[in-house]
């Protein structure tokens, strides 16, 4: 008799804790600061590299115009003007597409170290529910985006035609890290965020393309190797873009909480 009195009256007491629960995880994961915000914001001032892209090209001094079907990104920042693998290449702006390169770098890294796993999980699943369980992809994914933003630091300070073997290196980090960040992210925040399609589906084609561009000769490269950047840098920058609505969704109602 007493065991069946007692049980209700708990309920709701449990139920309050649970509630309560995401609340004070998110106070004490920084939602309220700014790190989290600038994390965010990061990942979309790698949108820089397109306008930086666009006025290279324009400057572009080569013997015959610059092509994004057969001429590589990497062409842009090279430090000489010649033949370099079979293409005419003088690119006088190389300076800035290799700063270009590695503000990108700085950006994506930025971002992985600011934004803490639990925010991760907020953007996931926005109007603040009972947040998932802690599991090991927020970390994967900050580590792979960490990564890919290494590369491109790579790429930017050891342009092609100094060392590279280097500039190679850095550039399949970039490639391979970076398409498989938005993978995971992707696949993680399945059935949470209509996003999670496109996110998938730039990480796939980007390392689809990073395939094709390593074994299939005879291949348009300039066309097939911004089938393997540009999906990065647009749906890293997508990522930053719902990072920062899922903050501000999760202040707000962190605030309404503390009001009610």
């Amino acid at each position: 008799m007493t065991e069946s009195v007692s049980q209700p009256a708990a309920e709701p007491h449990r139920e309050g804790m649970a509630a309560a629960v995401p609340l004070a995880a998110l106070s004490t994961a920084q939602l309220t600061r700014t790190r989290t915000l600038v994390g965010a914001w990061a990942k979309i001032s790698i949108l820089q590299y397109f306008i930086a892209e666009a006025v290279v090209i324009a400057a572009w001094a080569g013997p015959t115009a610059y092509s994004r079907r057969f001429n590589v990104i990497s062409d842009l920042g090279a430090e000489y003007c010649g033949v370099y693998s079979g293409r005419a290449v003088c690119s006088p702006l190389h300076r800035l597409m290799d700063a270009s390169f590695i503000v990108q770098g700085l950006a994506m890294i930025i971002g992985a170290v600011l934004l803490s796993s639990v925010l991760f999980r907020v953007a996931g699943k926005p109007g603040l529910p009972g947040l998932p369980p802690v599991r090991g992809w927020p970390v994967a994914v900050r580590a792979l985006i960490g990564v890919s933003g290494l590369g491109t630091i790579v790429v930017g300070l050891v342009p092609e035609d100094t060392i590279s073997s280097l500039h190679y290196a850095g550039a399949v980090l970039f490639f391979i890290a970076g398409g498989l960040s938005l993978v995971v992210l992707g696949w993680n925040w399945r059935r949470r965020r209509l996003i999670s399609a496109f996110l998938l589906l730039c990480g796939v084609v980007s390392l689809i393309s990073t395939v094709v561009f390593a074994l299939v000769p005879g291949i348009e490269v300039g066309t097939v190797e911004r089938l393997m950047a540009y999906p990065i840098t647009i749906g890293l920058s997508v990522v930053g873009m719902v990072m920062a609505r899922g903050c501000q969704q999760a202040r707000a109602s962190v605030r309404e909480h503390a009001l009610a």
